[in-house]
């Protein structure tokens, strides 16, 4: 199935002499990587694995000998493959020599160059609702930004579909399964990471029962402004004491596995001065995350309405950002002190923006167009630009633009 990214490794490799892949484990870095390559290295090859990391201690040029395009998966087991990379495309001075893939950050100082310039660095996420083609994609990101308002679509995705793919998430080994057995790869990915992934990133040994409940305390915060105050106290009211370090230790470890993406605060210049609040907005990378370790499924997120709003938000959080990626945009959360809010702000790099508040029911797209709306007359747009949109992602059918301009948009009818 083609990924949204696959257009921007062709770009990354036709302008740079390497392309790294990062991006959480089982989410298609390999097959993504290995469709644009003509020779392959896998490093985890379990036939050839002391062979390579002996020939990586010795002279590591010998593994970089192959057909371009030539993919360098897991290149992380031996750090010392990235500057021998850096090395060659230099020696080289062409494009598009390299494709690297990594489901992990290395070790602090493990390479003695960054690779600017040389090193193209692109972030592969699981797959989006219009990627495993359950959004039917009538309604572009990209067309809104360039002015075309006039929304009219319809989604097929009902309220007990959307709770599914959300617990099955968009790995791109589960989109194809049905049942159980689709909603499975969550559970096994969190199983995954709490006895081995998490501790394999730095070799420092890690208690699986306090990282288990560190990612329950992430996930019944998901969505929120959670600080570590509140967390510590969530894993703590089960009489396992956690300091504020060892915390700190273990979601840097999440981060450096792509298991934890918060997303950060927007900062705009405002008409009057008003607070604005800066913490991050606590997300996995994939919501399904939050609902294998909650050890819950779709019915069980039926049933709780309120919580289910909050996963709905994390769902549309991945989408838009893996949709904001292809047009070159940031995506950000506002809040300020006086409780105004807007749940994402998409940031094209040359500074247009829009505001977006995800709501699952239909009931509160009313109060979502006046948040809009209020949040719209606080920017100062002669410093910041007018926003270019005004959106409302709901789980319902239809999309149509409002009389006071505000779009409602279905995620099931969502693309690039």
């Amino acid at each position: 199935m083609p990924r949204l990214c696959d257009a921007d490794l062709q770009l990354a490799l036709q302008s740079s002499g390497a392309v790294l892949i990062e991006g959480a484990k089982w989410c298609g870095k390999t097959s993504t990587a290995g469709n644009a390559s003509k020779s392959v290295l896998y490093m985890q090859d379990p036939d050839n694995t002391s062979s390579y990391l002996a020939m990586a201690d010795t002279k590591p040029s010998l593994l970089l000998k192959g057909d371009t395009p030539r993919l360098i998966d897991e290149w992380q087991m031996a750090p010392v493959l990235w500057d021998a990379v850096r090395f060659e495309v230099d020696k080289r001075a062409k494009t598009g020599q390299f494709i690297l893939t990594g489901s992990s950050v290395p070790t602090d100082n493990a390479t003695s160059h960054t690779g600017t310039g040389r090193i193209s660095r692109l972030l592969l996420r699981p797959m989006s609702l219009f990627e495993s083609q359950e959004s039917n994609g009538t309604v572009s990101l990209r067309s809104l930004f360039a002015g075309n308002l006039d929304v009219e679509a319809r989604s097929d995705l009902s309220i007990e579909q959307i709770a599914f793919v959300l617990c099955r998430g968009g790995w791109p080994a589960s989109i194809k399964l049905s049942g159980e057995a689709a909603l499975r790869m969550a559970t096994d990915y969190v199983e995954a990471v709490i006895n081995y992934d998490v501790s394999r990133v730095d070799n420092i040994e890690k208690n699986p029962e306090r990282v288990r409940l560190l990612l329950r305390s992430l996930a019944r915060n998901i969505a929120t402004l959670a600080t570590y105050q509140t967390i510590k106290a969530d894993i703590e009211a089960t009489d396992i004491t956690i300091s504020d370090k060892t915390i700190g230790s273990y979601m840097n470890a999440l981060r450096r596995i792509f298991v934890v993406e918060d997303l950060p605060a927007w900062s705009p210049s405002l008409r009057s001065k008003t607070a604005i609040r800066t913490s991050a907005k606590r997300h996995f990378v994939d919501p399904s995350i939050a609902t294998a370790v909650l050890r819950t499924n779709p019915e069980g997120i039926l049933n709780d309405f309120q919580y289910f709003g909050f996963l709905f938000e994390a769902l549309c959080t991945r989408d838009i950002k893996i949709y904001s990626q292809t047009n070159d945009a940031d995506v950000f959360h506002y809040r300020d002190k006086n409780g105004l809010e807007s749940d994402l702000i998409v940031r094209l790099r040359e500074g247009r923006w829009a505001a977006i508040e995800v709501k699952l029911g239909n009931k509160q797209i009313e109060q979502a167009a006046e948040n809009l709306l209020a949040l719209k007359a606080r920017i100062n747009e002669s410093k910041m630009g007018e926003a270019s949109f005004l959106m409302i992602i709901t789980g319902g059918e239809y999309a149509y633009r409002r009389d006071d301009g505000v779009l409602v948009v279905p995620i099931g009818c969502l693309r690039e």
